[in-house]
């Protein structure tokens, strides 16, 4: 074990590390459930869920099943003229069940290059209407990705970007909204993101955010109404809705679909992470016939953009078997216990002197805490507690499994209590 992990080191980067002295890593074996099995023979209960996207945990026997017969048939197949039973009937089903006008899709490798397509399919929706467009609108504190487009439209001044400035186009960014979910509404909350489109919406192309909760930019989660608002100012100019559900996206919110708390479709909807259980990387941009048919008026006369791995059918595969394993089960009580024994076990935590704000909807809580945590610290006191926890900044937050049970669940917020009375 000692020599794997000292290899590790030696040779691999892991995510937002350095390379001479990087973050301590743990040696997992296996996983089964809610539970990651370390090499030494502890075993953690997982409380992030492999960046939001395990829904179902680990070593699904339907998910097994799914990439069982499709490798038997054939792991890859390019998506250049050719198509395959996996992807049709998992676009189908997209089709179906996301937010209604939204019947064109689009298969990509990942939530990043998810939004990357999504702006590049603004860019030529507009150069279909014969006009040049190449701004985008959104919301500070928001994160979408560490691509460069993507990076374009991620708040510079509340994430890992900043130092990028000068080589990523320069977009325009509102105040995020202020008004928490469940809070009083007010109409002035819009003004900062009403005053930039007035001001600019002939060189904007499209408004870009994450539907109700911001993820990576600070875990903020707003109101409903906010999100209608923006689709109203989008109808008012003209202007394209672009709604980035790859983390929030197949019931983490409540909702299947975070856009449904404030009933409202995008005309461009990103979706990633959870869409295949955690099991393979895959992301679909979906949007509206009008747009497509639009984009396909421009000068190129095509969509300018087509991934080697676009469409793989394993990864539609197992896609479409988790999103039958979801649909088939009663995920909203499984979400909706989470999210009430979160707040139970969760929002008393706002009594300590170390936590700044507690934020609770769907199976997500948030700790926001005074300071920054020593990471490689507070994730040696988790391991060492029995769970998988990884705060980032001033954050410590779950988004377990939607199969846990109470007492795992309890487990966790914890050894979250355990922890912050040592800080």
């Amino acid at each position: 074990m000692n020599s794997l992990i000292e290899l590790d080191r030696q040779m691999i980067w892991h995510p937002y590390t350095a390379m001479s002295n990087p973050l301590p890593c743990y040696l997992v074996d296996h996983a089964q459930g809610v539970y990651l099995y370390l090499e030494n023979g502890q075993k953690l209960i997982d409380g992030m869920s492999s960046w939001w996207s395990a829904i179902h945990g680990y070593n699904v026997p339907e998910l097994n099943q799914a990439a069982s017969t499709q490798l038997s048939k054939m792991s890859h197949v390019m998506f250049g003229g050719i198509t395959h039973e996996p992807a049709v009937q998992l676009c189908q089903l997209l089709v179906q069940i996301t937010p209604a006008g939204l019947e064109k899709i689009f298969l990509a490798d990942s939530g990043s290059v998810a939004v990357e397509v999504a702006l590049k399919m603004a860019i030529q929706y507009w150069q279909g209407r014969g006009e040049k467009r190449t701004k985008f609108a959104t919301i500070g504190r928001g994160y979408h990705g560490d691509t460069f487009a993507a990076m374009s439209v991620t708040d510079p001044a509340t994430s890992m970007h900043s130092m990028y400035q000068g080589f990523i186009n320069q977009q325009y960014f509102a105040k995020p909204p202020q008004i928490g979910f469940g809070q009083c509404w007010q109409d002035s909350d819009l003004a900062s993101l009403q005053t930039i489109v007035e001001q600019h919406h002939q060189e904007i192309a499209a408004i870009i955010l994450e539907p109700i909760v911001q993820g990576a930019g600070g875990m903020r989660i707003y109101h409903p109404a906010y999100l209608k608002g923006v689709r109203e100012i989008c109808d008012q100019y003209g202007l394209l809705l672009i709604a980035d559900e790859i983390a929030t996206g197949f019931g983490r919110t409540g909702r299947l679909f975070a856009c449904e708390h404030a009933q409202i479709s995008p005309d461009i909807l990103c979706i990633g992470k959870a869409l295949t259980g955690g099991y393979l990387t895959q992301s679909a941009v979906l949007t509206t016939e009008q747009v497509a048919h639009t984009v396909d008026q421009s000068p190129a006369g095509v969509f300018m953009h087509g991934p080697t791995f676009m469409g793989n059918p394993l990864a539609c595969a197992i896609a479409l078997a988790s999103t039958r394993k979801l649909l088939s089960m009663n995920w909203q009580q499984h979400v909706l216990a989470i999210e009430s024994q979160l707040k139970q076990e969760l929002l008393p935590m706002l009594q300590l002197k170390v936590v700044a704000d507690v934020r609770v909807i769907g199976a997500i809580g948030v700790i926001e805490l005074m300071k920054r945590v020593e990471l490689a610290t507070i994730q040696k006191q988790f391991v060492e507690q029995g769970v998988w926890i990884r705060p980032f900044g001033k954050l410590i937050y779950i988004m377990p499994a939607y199969i846990i049970r109470a007492d795992q669940l309890t487990s966790l917020t914890q050894a979250i209590k355990t922890i912050l009375a040592t800080l």
